[in-house]
């Protein structure tokens, strides 16, 4: 992989993670009940491709 391919994944990888964050926080802070299980999910998923994005750029 060229150098700009790896600072591509690695900037994307970054906003997905960014994306969880804002994610898990509206969340915790703004929803209940099964919707809130739902995001949590969805953000830890979110979280879980950003890592493995990350480990991706750096290979």
């Amino acid at each position: 992989m060229d150098a700009m391919t790896k600072m591509w994944v690695s900037l994307i990888a970054i906003l997905i993670m960014g994306c969880s964050v804002f994610l898990i926080t509206f969340a915790r802070s703004k929803t209940k009940g099964i919707i809130r299980g739902i995001l949590s999910v969805l953000a830890f998923v979110f979280m879980l491709v950003g890592f493995l994005g990350g480990l991706v750029s750096l290979i």
